[in-house]
């Protein structure tokens, strides 16, 4: 790990210490189901719809009364919502036959399951289950990559840089800082440069503040 990470990381710490999954869920499924949601959608309109569903709809047994009509009729705030209520009806029946009703704990097994890409194994992987990784979401991937943790052009590759850049045992942390700096500072139009703590270290920062 080069030295500036090492600080990059230290200084994104304390500026956000309750960084975590932002997701709310009581379980890996509630938790797969959320992440599955939450693809190009904010995890706050996420959560405004899971409050009610999960509540209602707690588990997966629950998940398998519901229609794929009813699923979308649950969901349609959301955006994307009619691929997504197919992918989760269809998840939901793969849980049951392939795997006993449980989700997964690994890469493969997640990503074997409808709607649900590396992206989204990652999230489950290391938020329900404490297996070290990184998710790249849109965040995680602009920000890493204008700061110069990782210098790619997506969002697989860019995981691979991160993790070969921060130690493992602080993948999952890691991962949810730079979202956190991704939502609050380093946004995508006009990020708050002047005011981010970790600019001395970052690679956009220098290129727009070169003459």
């Amino acid at each position: 790990m080069k030295k500036s990470t090492g600080k990059v990381l230290e200084l994104l710490k304390e500026a956000y210490p309750d960084a975590k999954c932002e997701l709310d869920h009581n379980s890996p499924f509630q938790l797969l189901v959320a992440t599955i949601l939450s693809a190009q959608t904010t995890d706050k309109k996420v959560n405004e719809v899971t409050e009610s569903l999960f509540k209602e709809y707690p588990d997966l047994d629950s998940f398998l009364i519901l229609t794929h009509e009813e699923l979308e009729n649950r969901i349609k705030q959301i955006g994307l919502y009619r691929n997504k209520a197919k992918n989760i009806y269809l998840m939901c029946r793969q849980l049951k036959d392939k795997f006993n009703g449980e989700v997964p704990n690994t890469m493969e097994g997640i990503t074997s399951l409808a709607g649900a890409g590396r992206k989204t194994a990652n999230v489950v992987l290391s938020n329900a289950f404490g297996v070290p990784a990184i998710a790249v979401d849109t965040h995680v991937f602009r920000v890493s990559n204008r700061i110069g943790l990782a210098e790619a052009n997506n969002v697989e590759k860019t995981e691979e840089q991160l993790m070969k850049e921060i130690p493992k045992n602080q993948w999952s942390h890691a991962h949810h800082l730079l979202i956190f700096h991704g939502r609050r500072c380093c946004t995508a139009r006009k990020p708050n440069c002047e005011g981010c703590v970790i600019n001395k270290y970052c690679n956009y920062f220098k290129t727009i503040n070169k003459d």
